[in-house]
């Protein structure tokens, strides 16, 4: 069940980075999430790393390139950017700010040097993208140079890579013990890692309360703590409401396809013909059927369930969607959030 209050610390975060199993809707969150952070009046931006367009979908927008485009404009003043980084545009633009390469540099992409350096050497690839991040997160309001004060964003929220490999896209010291021991690269790769082990640098995990999902997430989250990174909260997507009572639901569970169903047909028979329905054989046992299923599905749930609550991080529940994302179903997730003190 949901954590009843969110600690301060959850909601001071200025860098939330989120993160899941395949599958469990990993993008939706981290877009549910900037939105709802961003209807409080906050210019935030969302980033994306994986190259898959998530975020150009779910907004339906065209494809984000490697410039911030402003997504959403809320009627509270806040505003939602998204950037999606590309470790190639991000090695080009490094190399012209740090070596001043110019036109060099489109000669190295020409040859394959940039696919050369950014496969060959992931730890550099991520030291890249996150760098994208990084600039973004300390870049002052009115831009470089600026004499204004505060930031230019007030939080960004990070569609980090799934769980099986955020621990090393986000530990990136680690990811080039062996690459860069020194150099512009390695100091890059030192202040990236101190805004991710900042306090206010958390990582949340998505999970669905399924057997799979539930386990790597537990997982994940030890690897992460082992790493010495911030914990944030066990987002859990796709809540299922139970479709009937109690006491339906539990005669559902005490019985199985051994047992005789006499009593639950013949109530089922009943209830049907109070609406004025006229239930054959196939019907009340198909309904059966699903009913059980649905139970089952249930159970299994309220499991998962406790195991994420024992976890210790503060746990936020969102609804299944019916109609999926399409027609206002990110609004929906943001306030949720937002209604269960994610500001």
């Amino acid at each position: 069940m949901p954590s009843p209050t969110l600690p301060a610390e959850l909601t001071a975060a200025r860098l939330h980075v989120v993160t899941g199993k395949g599958g469990v809707g990993k993008t939706t969150v981290a877009a549910a999430l900037a939105l709802a952070l961003a209807s409080t009046g906050k210019r935030v931006l969302i980033v994306e790393v994986e190259g898959r367009q998530g975020l150009s979908q779910t907004f339906d927008v065209p494809p984000l390139g490697t410039g911030e485009v402003k997504l959403v404009t809320h009627p509270s003043g806040g505003e939602l950017w998204g950037l999606a980084i590309d470790a190639k545009a991000a090695l080009l633009e490094y190399l012209q700010l740090f070596y001043k390469l110019g036109r060099a540099g489109s000669a190295l992409e020409k040859i394959g040097a940039i696919d050369f350096a950014t496969t060959i050497a992931p730890g550099v690839r991520d030291v890249l993208l996150t760098g994208k991040i990084y600039e973004a997160a300390g870049r002052p309001k009115g831009g470089r140079g600026s004499k204004q004060k505060g930031l230019h964003y007030d939080a960004l929220v990070l569609d980090a890579p799934p769980t099986g490999r955020a621990v090393r896209f986000l530990n990136v010291n680690a990811g080039l013990a062996d690459v860069a021991k020194v150099g512009p690269i390695r100091s890059q790769a030192d202040s990236i890692t101190g805004m991710l082990r900042d306090k206010r640098t958390l990582v949340h995990m998505v999970t669905l309360l399924e057997e799979m999902p539930v386990q790597e997430s537990l997982d994940g989250l030890r690897d992460l703590a082992g790493a010495g990174l911030h914990l944030g909260a066990i987002i859990v997507n796709q809540i299922r409401e139970p479709h009937l009572t109690a006491a339906h639901l539990t005669a559902l569970r005490s019985n199985d396809t051994d047992v005789d169903d006499s009593d639950l047909e013949e109530l089922l028979r009943t209830e049907l013909t109070s609406a004025g329905l006229r239930p054959t054989n196939p019907m009340v046992r198909g309904l059966i059927t699903e009913g059980r299923d649905h139970a089952l599905r249930l159970q299994l749930q309220d499991d998962m369930a406790r195991e994420i609550a024992d976890a210790g991080p503060p746990v936020i529940e969102l609804p299944a969607l019916v109609g999926g994302v399409e027609d206002g179903g990110i609004a929906v997730l943001a306030d949720e959030l937002l209604e269960q003190g994610m500001k």
